[in-house]
């Protein structure tokens, strides 16, 4: 049966921070996300996960200005500096908090960098990141991401992601497969799914259009959740959406799913 997790960046905003992993744990989930969880110190996080009794599935590495719009740090030329130290932040929180796996966001290179020099900038910040937190036993992936949502962002198909990580040239790197940015951008999830099972270290959903909940949009999850099911895939499957409402009412597509 598929493991979901909640993403707290996105979940139960209706309470503090702080108090989504017991929030999380009370709607049925036994992991959560949280996209940065470095705004407090990490033993504050270590103590409400472990008191809610869920796992830590899935961080970032921070980002840069790539949240407020800019390029953020991976993916460009220049910034190699600056994603090592972003890395050795992770690596500080990923000591206390153990996440099974870490995300590294390839950006958005603006247009006065070559595609060719931001790919391979791209490919030596994940072996970097993969090194360093394999060392601990922690998994590092990167995620295709639309261009509608994010104009320029660098890698925006599987095979795109595929492609950079041969290139990165790890054992330690696997790909975040988003059913929400890869229906915008190529559909046919499930096949993909399929074909790509043994490369997906983490999975995410939302529906589209409009990142809402399932059912509030074209995927049918249904069929992609039972798809899943039978697959060797032995990761989380987060939610990572904008829920409609209040998050405890939209969970209905966890009806006969909870662990």
């Amino acid at each position: 049966m598929i493991r979901f997790s909640a993403n707290l960046s996105m979940l139960f905003l209706e309470v503090p921070e702080l108090e989504r992993p017991a929030a999380a744990r009370r709607a049925g989930f036994d992991a959560v996300e949280v996209q940065f969880p470095y705004g407090h110190e990490a033993g504050l996080w270590r103590d409400a996960l472990q008191a809610a009794g869920v796992d830590l599935a899935l961080c970032n590495v921070p980002a840069g200005d790539l949240m407020t719009g800019g390029q953020g740090l991976a993916g460009v030329p220049g910034r190699e500096a600056a994603f090592r130290e972003a890395v050795a932040q992770a690596v500080k929180v990923a000591r206390v908090l153990r996440p099974r796996n870490i995300n590294v966001l390839a950006g958005c290179p603006g247009p006065e960098h070559e595609r060719e020099r931001c790919l391979d900038t791209l490919a030596g910040n994940l072996a970097h990141a993969a090194q360093v937190l394999g060392d601990l036993g922690i998994g590092v992936v990167t995620e295709a991401v639309n261009t509608v949502d994010r104009p320029r962002y660098l890698i925006d198909t599987t095979q795109a992601a595929l492609d950079v990580i041969d290139r990165a040239g790890h054992p330690n790197l696997r790909i975040q497969y988003d059913l929400y940015h890869m229906q915008i951008m190529e559909g046919d999830l499930i096949r993909s799914l399929r074909t790509h099972c043994a490369r997906i270290g983490h999975i995410q959903f939302a529906d589209t259009p409009g990142r809402h909940e399932p059912g509030t949009g074209e995927i049918h999850f249904a069929n992609v959740f039972a798809a899943l099911d039978e697959l060797p895939y032995d990761g989380f499957v987060g939610a990572e959406y904008v829920p409609s409402g209040r998050t405890e009412d939209t969970l209905a597509w966890m009806e006969g799913r909870r662990r």
